[in-house]
């Protein structure tokens, strides 16, 4: 049986759903599923912790309707939970995933994704928060996995995004 080092703190799970956010103060594996849905991640260099938002729509202008599943609030509001934490902009960096057209999606899924991947850049440029890296586009869904200590990323590509994809898992998952 392997040991377990004590020293380095062991990370818990969280799936993020969409039109929430999730900024852990403890070293967490935060996952998802994207479709033509965009995730931004942020990293605080300094403070060596990260959070994840998840939206499903660009933009609203309704305070009524002011969530997180808009990406100019959700992204703006990820930003702010930084700052907040007293982290400066100078030392927060991004990655921004999703934003895929799927050909099986709703007739307006293209420029939604499109629309997506741009309002996380424009947020992320008026936080003046530098993006480091993205995958966005294309026509595959996406299945991320963001580990909130070491700003590490995994993602696996996929065809389709099945009901089994979604926490609480349901069937099979291969």
């Amino acid at each position: 049986m392997a040991e377990t080092d004590t020293n380095y703190p062991q990370p818990q799970e969280y799936f993020l759903q969409p039109g929430y956010i999730y900024v852990p103060r403890t070293p967490t594996l935060i996952s998802t599923v994207l479709g033509s849905c965009v995730a931004v991640c942020i990293w605080d260099r300094k403070k060596e912790y990260g959070g994840m938002n998840h939206f499903l729509y660009p933009s609203t202008r309704d305070s009524a309707k002011s969530t997180a599943q808009y990406g100019n609030v959700s992204t703006k509001a990820l930003v702010e939970f930084f700052l907040d934490d007293g982290c400066n902009p100078k030392n927060l960096e991004a990655q921004i995933f999703g934003g895929a057209f799927l050909p099986d999606g709703p007739e307006r899924s293209a420029e939604v994704s499109r629309e997506n991947v741009n309002m996380a850049r424009t947020m992320l440029q008026k936080s003046k928060v530098r993006v480091v890296s993205e995958d966005v586009g294309g026509s595959k869904g996406r299945k991320l996995v963001y580990n909130s200590l070491s700003n590490e990323v995994l993602i696996i590509r996929v065809d389709t995004i099945r009901k089994s994809d979604w926490y609480p898992y349901e069937g099979k998952r291969r």
